[in-house]
């Protein structure tokens, strides 16, 4: 007896068809939906901690300035610099990122790009809140290292050794930290005079 091959025609299955279309809609949406995300957020304005903005923190702000040597002029963006670093280059204080943003209509103080070129406006200096317009020197010292506790935070113990948690950054630069946000319990600390 010969056994009989049977054939099955080679049909394409609508089906499948109709799912690898949807599967590729579906991927196509979702890079949509991402892309937008990211668009959207970089292009949200950046509020810091600290800057105040309305009108009557504006005036209790004003009166924390002293005057700068600074002369209104350009300056062109080098690779990796940010507008904090441009404004302690030109106005001996990094809180004056404000003032190069608005004066440069920038939405996202965050984006700068090497070679743009920024207006720098004729300012006074911003000093933190609670700094004051004299500023005397730095406040003493109350110790050499710190051995950070749970809970802490660079502000946190700028505060407690400075009276001032704006001198947080002082203390990330003393220890060479990389990240500033991340410091664990136990790590001892250089507290600079």
């Amino acid at each position: 007896m010969k056994k009989k091959e049977i054939q099955t025609p080679k049909k394409t299955n609508i089906t499948e068809s109709y799912i690898s279309m949807g599967l590729g809609l579906l991927v196509v949406i979702i890079a949509g939906i991402i892309l937008f995300n990211f668009v959207t957020k970089r292009d949200q304005k950046l509020t810091l901690p600290g800057i105040q903005t309305t009108s009557e923190e504006q005036a209790a702000q004003n009166q924390n300035t002293a005057p700068s040597e600074t002369m209104s002029g350009k300056h062109k963006v080098a690779e990796g610099e940010t507008l904090w670093a441009i404004a302690e280059k030109y106005y001996g204080s990094g809180y004056n990122w404000v003032t190069i943003a608005k004066a440069n209509n920038l939405s996202n103080a965050n984006y700068v790009t090497k070679d743009q070129e920024l207006t720098l406006p004729q300012a006074e200096k911003i000093m933190p809140p609670g700094q004051g317009t004299a500023q005397a020197g730095t406040p003493s010292v109350k110790a050499e290292t710190y051995t950070v506790a749970k809970g802490d935070s660079l502000w946190s113990i700028a505060m407690s050794m400075y009276n001032d948690g704006y001198a947080w950054t002082k203390i990330a630069q003393a220890n060479n930290l990389a990240n500033p946000n991340l410091i664990h319990v136990g790590n001892v600390l250089s507290i600079p005079r």
